[in-house]
């Protein structure tokens, strides 16, 4: 597995933890990279940076999640799907240079190991309209 999406599976643990334990997503950090200190700095570089503009982003992010996600309301998404698409769509608005099929592509394996198959459907419709949108004001 590359480092990228190590980093990327360990921001949608630390997001998910946040999340479901209502809890700050600093604290949640620290206590992360406390029970996994043999990550390389590489990879919780990069996994920081995706959570810290999640979470410093989170109205914005989980408007147009909502606005692609037709019918769905993100309290009623599963919550590995939440944040996982907050994951994802945190590194569309924060890394414009990775290609958009990369950051897609990455979400679906990442909830083929995490999540149902409906959710790969799921996920992939609402990345890909997302991607359409950021595409359009990039």
């Amino acid at each position: 597995m590359g480092t990228r999406r190590k980093s990327r599976e360990m921001a949608l643990q630390m997001l998910f933890q946040s999340d479901m334990g209502k809890q700050d997503a600093d604290q949640v950090r620290r206590t992360f990279w406390a029970e996994h200190g043999t990550t390389s700095s590489e990879v919780r570089g990069f996994a920081d940076d995706l959570v810290r503009v999640a979470t410093d982003r989170l109205p914005e992010i989980d408007a147009l999640i909502e606005r692609h996600a037709e019918h769905w309301r993100m309290e009623r998404m599963a919550a590995v799907d939440r944040n996982l698409l907050r994951a994802a769509v945190a590194e569309l608005l924060a890394y414009p240079e990775t290609p958009r099929a990369v950051v897609i592509n990455e979400a679906l394996e990442i909830a083929r190991k995490f999540s149902s198959p409906e959710s790969v459907h799921f996920v992939n419709g609402v990345l890909d309209s997302i991607g359409k949108e950021l595409g359009k004001t990039a």
